[in-house]
């Protein structure tokens, strides 16, 4: 019986939704022209955007060259999952808002507090944040990378500066730039562990220990070295400083 009333009760839920007269979606026209909207849809536009922040952080920001050079550090060092994913993803994302600040400053400053304060334009103030964040991606991107995009996009429109590259296409751009440069600085870091490996594997081979794990004595190794060299904090800095700023 109680399961049939609240099953009843579930289903009257948007008469009684409908017959409060709650706003769903409310346009009011106001002077000259302008537009306001209901709550309900300004938060419908809030979890929205909400949604899009993984991605534009993945797209726009250091984050894909961070995590990319240190997933390479944990296999070179050969350390299975140590550290674990959450740290690694917290680290990057860490350093990313450390070497994003003047970005994000830039933006709130010129974009956001107008708009919220002083009631500046959406279109506007969306122009206002878009200038550092495309300055940020274009001092990493390839000139052969937005080319190669151009191509395929088969735009016929000459580029006249760094500011008339469509936005679409210097994001996917910006993408490839960063795995490059993320491919290239692990190359570098992996070689020394390498290095250490054939040794390890030779001596072994020489002793006749031919069943014995040559990464199993080779990973003290690699992380006494990686520790003496203070690893950590060169790979923070040379990360940080990798990165040209506008």
């Amino acid at each position: 019986m109680l399961r049939r009333l609240f099953i009843a009760l579930l289903l009257m839920a948007p008469l009684f939704v409908y017959a409060e007269g709650l706003p769903i979606m409310n346009v009011v026209t106001g002077k000259g022209g302008t537009q306001s909207y209901s709550l309900t849809l300004q938060l419908l536009g809030l979890m929205t955007v909400l949604t899009l922040l993984p991605s534009m952080l993945l797209m726009m920001t250091s984050f894909v060259r961070i995590i990319i050079v240190m997933s390479i550090l944990r296999q070179a060092l050969g350390t299975g999952q140590t550290p674990p994913n959450q740290v690694l993803v917290g680290l990057a994302l860490f350093l990313t808002l450390f070497i994003m600040q003047p970005v994000f400053t830039d933006v709130y400053d010129n974009a956001i507090l107008p708009y919220m304060n002083q009631g500046m334009p959406f279109e506007q103030a969306l122009a206002a944040a878009e200038e550092p964040i495309r300055g940020f991606m274009m001092a990493q991107t390839r000139e052969e990378d937005i080319s190669m995009f151009m191509e395929i996009a088969r735009s016929k429109t000459e580029l006249q500066g760094p500011e008339s590259v469509p936005f679409t296409t210097l994001v996917p751009a910006f993408m490839t730039s960063e795995l490059k440069s993320a491919f290239t600085i692990g190359f570098l870091i992996y070689i020394p562990f390498v290095v250490i490996d054939l040794i390890v594997s030779s001596v072994l081979m020489s002793m006749g220990m031919m069943m014995l794990s040559p990464m199993m004595i080779s990973m003290p190794f690699k992380l006494m070295l990686f520790v003496l060299v203070d690893g950590w904090s060169m790979l923070m800095g040379s990360l940080a400083s990798s990165f040209a700023m506008p």
